[in-house]
């Protein structure tokens, strides 16, 4: 049913001195913690490649021994959804609203709903990142686990015992992005903490590690080492409003791989129904949130 007279009855008389119902809303985060690619497909793949690895010693005069063993590893996909909303508003809610200009009915924040829905979907990324999504194909592993596969070993970009957020586990974190990450041939690589990501309840925490020149929580003159070891927190921290646990929290690192492929960007029409004078308002758009090197984060699930 469309919107009608009976959905604004008390907008269709004088007097009212004041209409509410818009607010201000939660500036777009998603794009702190992902890079948007732009989509021609209806569903992009990308490959994780391996590399030649560690040199031979050789003897003197003996062969060379050769390294055959590069190529493809893995294929992730970014399979893109559709998002799409729409409502419709009668003609005579429309000529006898008395209070257009608080409540447009060509303007019912469509805008606004999708940009959302968008942010819930990007967050969904680190919400679900210790669980397989079998659509991105890749490595046969969550965004985030114990025992990514190498060649002839494994690596890590989480705790096998979750570790709540605080110096010595931040500090601890920080190291591990520098010195256990290696590329598919089992080679370190140059990887580094930029950023602290946390949910709003772990913000007052964040604050204090992070904005504070000598060492947190104690009352030693010793320097914050969070600033400034392996380069420090470069791009700082920041609050994602729409992550779902209360006490999970990530770094973001210095090697792309958290991915919003966009395919088709949010677009609206508007039209008036020849048939029943409704007018009738839509929105679309179509993108995928994902991730196609691991390396891109390190992640923490504590439960308190």
């Amino acid at each position: 049913m469309p919107v009608a007279l009976a959905n604004i009855r008390s907008e269709l008389l004088p007097g009212l001195f004041d209409v509410r119902g818009s607010y201000d809303m939660i500036p777009r985060q998603w794009d702190k913690v992902f890079k948007t690619h732009k989509s021609n497909m209806a569903v992009e793949r990308s490959t994780q490649m391996a590399f030649v690895g560690l040199p031979f010693l050789k003897d003197e005069g003996a062969a060379t021994q050769f390294d055959n063993n590069a190529g493809e590893r893995f294929t992730w996909a970014f399979v893109h959804i559709e998002v799409a909303l729409g409502y419709a508003i009668t003609r005579k809610a429309i000529d006898d609203n008395l209070y257009k200009s608080q409540f447009n009915p060509t303007n019912l924040k469509l805008q606004e709903a999708f940009a959302q829905f968008k942010e819930i979907q990007g967050a969904n990324v680190l919400n679900l990142g210790n669980v397989y999504n079998s659509a991105q194909i890749g490595d046969g592993k969550a965004l985030f686990a114990t025992d990514y596969p190498a060649d002839g070993t494994t690596w890590a970009n989480t705790s096998a015992t979750p570790k709540s957020l605080n110096e010595s586990s931040l500090l601890a974190n920080m190291t591990n992005v520098r010195t256990s990450f290696i590329n598919e041939r089992g080679l370190r690589i140059l990887s580094r903490a930029r950023r602290l990501v946390v949910p709003p309840n772990l913000e007052q925490v964040a604050i204090r590690l992070c904005k504070t020149d000598l060492r947190p929580g104690t009352a030693d003159n010793d320097v914050n080492a969070i600033l400034t070891l392996s380069g420090g927190l470069p791009e700082g921290f920041i609050v994602l409003d729409f992550l779902t646990s209360n006490f999970a929290w990530f770094l973001t690192t210095n090697i792309e791989g958290l991915i919003h492929m966009l395919r088709i960007p949010y677009e609206s029409d508007m039209w008036v129904d020849n048939i029943t004078d409704n007018l009738l308002v839509k929105a679309y758009e179509r993108f995928s949130f994902g991730y196609n090197d691991p390396r891109a984060a390190w992640a923490e699930y504590p439960s308190s």
